[in-house]
Parts: structure tokens; C-alpha cells; sequence
């Protein structure tokens, strides 16, 4: 259950060890959180990368920095580790179930707009207060 003091969100671990099932080979695979990594520039991008393993396989996730002021500033709370860990998280699994998987592509990076969506989709699955809740995307 997520829990809620000030401005941080604590939440379960939805998305640190799932499964999806591919939606092009019907494949269900195995996702489990491995590490979390402040890039700077390394790929002129300046991103948190979330690394999964997916059945055994590497993934990142590359969620860009903006998303962070962004996020604060619209509510004035907080991205914390965990609660990037599963919106990467959220938006693996749902590449998987719809098709936007590319089995032995190791680099996703979302754009702003897709970082916020996708946090606030697990904002939203948690039930998170209203004002944690991004209104429009």
C-alpha cells in the first residue's frame, strides 16, 4: 500500500520484478530492476537510465532530466528513486504488451511527455492525492 507524508510518495514495488507478455511472439517475459544510473551526457542525453534485466537481457530506460523540474514544478513534489524505478518500469512493461518491444534493442528514452505520462499512470494506480497528479500531460 502507498504511502503518502509531505511530498514524497513511497510506494510497493509494482514494477521492480514482473512479468508481460510480448505481444508479437506471445512470449511472457521476465522483467526484474537491476540499477539506476544518473547519465550525463554520455549519449548527449542527460537522462536517469533504469536498467532491467528482461529475461536475462539488458534494458534501459532512459527517462531525460527535464522530466524531474517539470514534475516539480507542476506540483511541487518530488521524483524520488523508487517512483522512477517504477515509471520506467510501467512504461517496459507496457512497450511489451503493445508491441512497442524490439527484442535485443538495449536504449529506450522517453521524451518528457512519455515520462510524465507513464508517472503518472503509476501515480494514479496507487491511488496517489490529487495533487501529486499531473492534471494534463
Amino acid at each position: 500500500m502507498p504511502v503518502f507524508s509531505g511530498l514524497d510518495i513511497f510506494l510497493k514495488s509494482m514494477y521492480q520484478d514482473f512479468y508481460a507478455v510480448d505481444r508479437w511472439s506471445g512470449q511472457k517475459l521476465h522483467c526484474v530492476y537491476q540499477a539506476l544510473i544518473v547519465a550525463i551526457a554520455t549519449r548527449h542525453a542527460d537522462a536517469v537510465d533504469v536498467k532491467f534485466l528482461v529475461s536475462g537481457r539488458p534494458v534501459w530506460i532512459a527517462l531525460p532530466h527535464p522530466t524531474w523540474v517539470e514534475y516539480k514544478r507542476r506540483t511541487g513534489r518530488v521524483i524520488t528513486d523508487p517512483l522512477a524505478i517504477q515509471t520506467a518500469g510501467r512504461y517496459l512493461k507496457t512497450a511489451i504488451e503493445n508491441g512497442g518491444y524490439e527484442h535485443g534493442r538495449e536504449m529506450y528514452t522517453l521524451t518528457v511527455a512519455e515520462a510524465l505520462a507513464h508517472l503518472n499512470g503509476v501515480l494514479n494506480e496507487v491511488g496517489a492525492p490529487q495533487d501529486a497528479l499531473l492534471s494534463t500531460i
